[in-house]
């Protein structure tokens, strides 16, 4: 990645339309809640993303969600996602998804992933993919993480997948409380975690966490910044600095609303560059001109 040419690194953007897979429109009513909670309709292809965030000089990060045990949808290929990042090596990066109750068969295709088709992390989505973090279910997954020394992104908080729908869609807000991550941050040193989003209503024990572990990022995801919790600007300019993200959640979010709402929600001149981009490079291992 060419991260002397970027404004900004975003941490958090998600696939939404595979050019590859037949359109499935199974489970599209959470779609639709989704939208209509963001207040939301963009749908892009890859292909669309990359070029938007081209043309504004944005690095980014690019994962889907792989919740075809509890959704049942099929999933977007993580190597179409891999594919797109390796022909636009100077300013984005592929993280896989893979649902951990596909237990060993996951974890090798978490290796090929890494090893083959240049993987640099992964995203897990505990209410939407329907497990406890901790669950032992997923230590297969998490020890080829491990073993690469690769970051793991977790959503945190309330879900606006399956929000006003009928019993919420089935989908347990309770698995996303960032505290669950506790176990995995011990028992796996070697992941850099990033618990995704302002963890509404489980803010306090984010920032406590990531004060605890040094393995605990936060990635600011999900929320225009005029509504974060004053807590988390003020660890955001202070003690937790070095350890705090940009990201957008886009298409659901754009870059320039949050971006905007960022410039005049309360944090210090220089905090900034290290949210928006310097601390990203570390936690991706990346250089400058060339990259990594």
């Amino acid at each position: 990645m060419k991260t002397d040419e970027l404004i900004a690194i975003d941490i958090h953007t998600h696939a939404e339309v595979s050019c590859r897979n037949p359109f499935d429109s199974y489970g599209e009513e959470y779609d639709r809640a989704a939208d209509k909670y963001f207040g939301s309709d963009r749908r892009p292809t890859i292909a669309e993303t990359v070029a938007y965030y081209r043309e504004r000089k944005i690095g980014l990060v690019m994962f889907t969600v792989d919740s075809e045990s509890q959704l049942g949808r099929r999933r977007i290929p993580n190597e179409e996602i891999c594919d797109a990042a390796r022909e636009n090596a100077d300013m984005m990066v592929a993280f896989a998804s893979i649902d951990p109750h596909k237990g060993k068969m996951g974890a090798r295709e978490a290796r090929r992933l890494v090893e083959e088709c240049g993987v640099k992390g992964f995203k897990f989505h505990p209410t939407v993919q329907g497990f406890l973090p901790y669950d032992r279910m997923a230590w297969p997954l998490y020890e080829v993480i491990a073993e690469h020394k690769l970051p793991a992104i977790f959503h945190s908080g309330h879900s606006g997948i399956g929000s006003g729908m009928r019993c919420g869609g089935g989908l347990r807000l309770q698995n996303s409380n960032p505290m669950l991550l506790e176990d995995v941050a011990i028992d796996f040193p070697d992941i850099q975690i990033v618990i995704a989003h302002p963890s509404w209503p489980w803010q306090d024990e984010a920032l406590s966490l990531a004060l605890h572990k040094p393995n605990i990022w936060i990635d600011l995801s999900g929320w225009s910044p005029k509504y974060f919790p004053p807590q988390l600007v003020q660890y955001a300019n202070t003690l937790l600095k070095d350890r705090m993200l940009f990201g957008s959640d886009y298409p659901l979010i754009t870059p320039e609303r949050w971006m905007k709402d960022f410039d005049e929600a309360g944090f210090k001149d220089k905090v900034k560059p290290l949210i928006l981009k310097e601390n990203a490079k570390r936690l991706l291992g990346l250089g400058g001109t060339s990259g990594a």
